[in-house]
């Protein structure tokens, strides 16, 4: 049942949080704002103040950005929310690198990270990046030739053809999701995978770690919950042998603190254990925390879950930037998956960015 749990009109309360501040929304901001401030006090923090780069994950509003001039124009209100950073999921609007960078001045916007990874080899990966530099990345994936990662990921359905952008086939109940309208979409299939196919995969990272260093750039591993699942012939888990594998120096952690949640990692333990790993994170919130049964595997907690702007769900925070100097936090950018199922992607992404400079200036 917690799987349906929604606002019952997402219109209404988007106009509303928007406009006057949605009360019930904003107390509960205000709540965690003090929590916040308390724990930041007691802990020392760092002096960063992450009120002022506040990001946004652009697969948010990936129903809007459909070609040039909606790219750009979703950017510009973006941007005048009080967004000052971003991170690219569907590509750069076929603009030229030095073109996209000027766009992104213009808006007072950085993107120091970015999910329209690079791909290929030799000369041609090498032109790719030096394009980033000039937008200013400094974090990418690096796939094969022809392949895309994150969220410029293309999947396919049963017959092996390709899936409309925003749509993917889960093998598990046999069912294709338009994420961009259905707000059941609840994140990729991932099948159990084995412990030398994951050590491939650090090894992986760390060649293409090597390749990026040259571009003062590190590569990045994004998490959902299946990399908290065990490995099929291993009691350790992806994120554990894929931590222990990789080098620092080259790879580092996007930590997808509301996909952790999900999956029932404690994120402050993880910090504690892995200082200075996590200098990327995602920021999204949800409702169904508090009464998924615990004993699930973490792939099958996503079914009590449901995405919400940040501020309107269950977690809270505060702790964890209380505890960014000890993660290593350099950037960070909310994501809300399914906004679009919302009724208006931007309207939600306005609530999560007023939510989290609420609670980061406090």
């Amino acid at each position: 049942m917690e799987r349906h749990m929604r606002f019952e009109n997402r219109r209404e309360f988007l106009k509303d949080a928007v406009t006057t501040g949605s009360a019930g929304v904003m107390a509960a901001v205000a709540a965690k704002s003090g929590a916040f401030g308390a724990a930041a006090e007691a802990q020392g923090a760092a002096t960063t103040d992450w009120s002022k780069q506040i990001g946004l994950e652009l697969y948010t509003v990936r129903d809007l950005m459909v070609d040039q001039k909606s790219y750009i124009s979703t950017l510009e209100k973006v941007a005048a929310m009080g967004y000052r950073e971003v991170e690219a999921a569907t590509g750069y609007a076929g603009l030229a690198p030095k073109d996209f960078r000027a766009l992104l001045d213009r808006l007072g916007l950085k993107m120091p990270s970015t999910h329209s990874n690079a791909s290929g080899t030799g000369s041609e990966l090498e032109k790719q990046l030096e394009g980033f530099q000039i937008m200013g990345i400094q974090y990418t994936e690096v796939a094969p030739a022809g392949v895309a990662t994150g969220g410029g990921q293309v999947f396919h359905g049963p017959d092996g053809k390709p899936l409309p952008p925003g749509s993917y086939y889960n093998p598990g109940n046999g069912i294709t999701y338009n994420s961009f309208k259905q707000s059941t979409a609840f994140g990729p299939y991932q099948p159990p995978v084995t412990l030398e196919s994951v050590k491939q995969r650090a090894a992986q990272l760390n060649a293409n770690g090597k390749i990026l260093k040259k571009f003062e750039m590190k590569t990045f591993v994004h998490n959902h919950t299946g990399e908290f699942e065990k490995l099929s012939d291993s009691d350790r888990t992806t994120y554990d042998v894929l931590l222990a594998e990789t080098d620092p120096d080259l790879v580092t952690m996007q930590l997808d603190i509301g996909w952790a949640n999900v999956a029932g990692i404690n994120v402050l333990e993880l910090f504690r254990k892995n200082p200075g790993r996590f200098e990327l994170w995602h920021i999204k919130d949800m409702v169904g925390l508090k009464t998924v049964n615990q004993s699930l595997p973490p792939n099958q907690r996503t079914s009590s879950m449901a995405f919400v702007p940040v501020g309107a769900g269950q977690l809270d925070f505060a702790p964890f930037f209380s505890q960014a100097k000890l993660a290593g936090l350099k950037h960070f950018c909310v994501e809300q998956d399914d906004a679009a199922s919302w009724g208006d992607s931007l309207a939600a992404a306005r609530v999560s960015c007023d939510a989290l400079m609420k609670m980061l200036k406090a």
